[in-house]
């Protein structure tokens, strides 16, 4: 079988025989591990001028090649905390109003993606199989195509993909898209991410998709469809039971005194819905005075891009949110709102979650949002609790035992709060078992399987003549 080569912004090295926990890392280490194969990306550091030429730093695991490069700071700030975070995420967020476009920046992003292809090509075999991951390498495959790769490359987005409206408001949005139809496979989250990426095409493109979704775009054929990224949901709850975490579990139940929780966790991002979710809780103890002093909100919201301003601003305001709430609320012995702004072990999430009454997970966008799934398969099934979710998560399409809302209703998020705390245990236990059949289902592994499967099956092209010559951008 051929190898696979992953591609992805970071790499998840395995340390002391662990690795991340993390969707991307826990799902494709086994196809790594099965065919043997090759883990390339960025290592995280920000290295000096010198060093950032140096060829990638080879690590073998097994069956596992990880090979990792350094970014200088002025390809850190152009390729990562500029255009891909500051203009890409936004905008495929539906917050153009957040994004900012700088022509040096996008320069800059293009040079990273055709210098990481560079690094890569020695290593490759002629029949390597190529999956490449997410935003920050959209142009990544037109770059190995320019310098005459011909294996097959995949493309899967973790993230939502934009309306052609919301996509035009990127100045190389043509550009972007060009680049995207190198690839041979492009893969989504839901089929709403597939259908935009498709009017796209057939709009502003000109070219022409067929029902099973062959697209034919710049002088290019590939394949589109969608592969719902999953869990495995019985690890997860085997996370949740575990020994380990029963004393601080224990320790957060003394401290509620008896009173119902609901506990949210996500990254510190304005994608996240965090503000309207804080306002949703506040209006539950408005319009349900019984609830106040019997119910608390565990919010966990780890800092992310930390340098980006629009971070920043965003943590301002949770902690403005989270004191004017409790000031209004809170007596002596209670406070309606923790604000944890630090991370925690995953398997302590998951008994966290299990310990937990709801679960609050209300994005504003998301591609899919693997807490959704976690909180489900951490639950009791004798006695699980109740799944609150955005109908603008990916996961709302699987997930049709949650309660779902809209972020943008706080009177209607509040309403489906003191729901889910009512709710009887039949009807807890029903919702909870609809869900984790389609967690089965869908996990993990048939994510992985089906999009390598496509892949594999899909024909090389011979690259071109009018495909962008990236080269030009290394010197740019």
């Amino acid at each position: 079988m051929s190898r696979l080569v992953v591609v992805s912004n970071r790499v998840a090295i395995p340390s002391d025989g662990k690795v991340s926990s993390g969707g991307l890392a826990v799902g494709l280490l086994g196809a790594l591990e099965q065919t043997g194969g090759i883990w390339f990306g960025w290592s995280g550091d920000i290295v000096s001028g010198t060093s950032a030429n140096a060829g990638p730093k080879i690590e073998r695991k097994g069956e596992v090649t990880y090979a990792t490069v350094g970014l200088s700071r002025r390809d850190y700030d152009q390729y990562y905390r500029g255009f891909s975070n500051a203009m890409l995420w936004p905008v495929f967020h539906y917050r153009n109003d957040l994004a900012r476009y700088d022509r040096q920046e996008y320069v800059g992003y293009r040079r990273v993606n055709s210098w990481l292809a560079q690094q890569l090509i020695p290593l490759l075999e002629p029949d390597d199989i190529i999956w490449v991951h997410d935003y920050h390498l959209l142009p990544f495959a037109d770059a190995l195509r320019a310098a005459g790769v011909k294996n097959r490359i995949g493309f899967f987005l973790h993230i939502p993909f934009p309306s052609p409206q919301i996509l035009l408001t990127i100045p190389p949005h043509e550009d972007l898209m060009k680049s995207l139809c190198s690839y041979d496979l492009v893969g989504f989250q839901v089929q709403s991410d597939l259908d935009a990426f498709c009017d796209y095409v057939v709009r502003i493109a000109h070219g022409t998709v067929s029902e099973d979704k062959h697209i034919s775009a710049y002088g290019r054929t590939l394949q589109g469809g969608v592969y719902g990224i999953g869990i495995f949901p019985d690890d997860v709850a085997e996370q949740a039971r575990r020994p380990e975490n029963r004393k601080p579990v224990l320790e957060l139940k003394q401290s509620l005194a008896g009173r119902k929780l609901i506990m949210s966790v996500d990254r510190l991002d304005y994608s996240k819905g965090l503000v309207e979710r804080f306002r949703a809780f506040e209006r539950l103890l408005e319009t349900t005075p019984s609830l106040q002093g019997d119910v608390a909100f565990v919010q966990i919201a780890p800092p992310t891009r930390s340098d980006v301003q629009t971070y920043q601003q965003i943590r301002e305001r949770l902690e403005y949110e989270a004191g004017r709430i409790n000031g209004r609320f809170s007596s002596l012995n209670y406070a309606p709102i923790r604000y944890l702004n630090r991370g925690f072990d995953h398997r302590m999430l998951m008994s966290l979650f299990r310990a937990s009454d709801v679960g609050f997970v209300t994005p504003l966008r998301d591609g899919m949002n693997l807490v959704a799934k976690e909180y489900v398969a951490a639950q009791d099934p004798d006695d699980p609790g109740v799944l609150v979710l955005s109908c603008f998560a990916g996961a709302a399409a699987e997930m049709t035992g949650a309660l779902i809302v809209n972020p943008h209703d706080i009177a209607g998020m509040a309403e489906a709060l003191e729901r889910a705390l009512s709710m009887t245990l039949p009807h807890r236990q029903a919702r909870h078992q609809e869900n984790i059949e389609v967690l089965r289902k869908n996990n993990l592994g048939v994510w992985r399987e089906s999009f390598l499967r496509d892949l594999r099956a899909c024909r090389v092209e011979e690259a071109q003549d009018d495909t962008l010559d990236t080269r030009a951008c290394l010197t740019a």
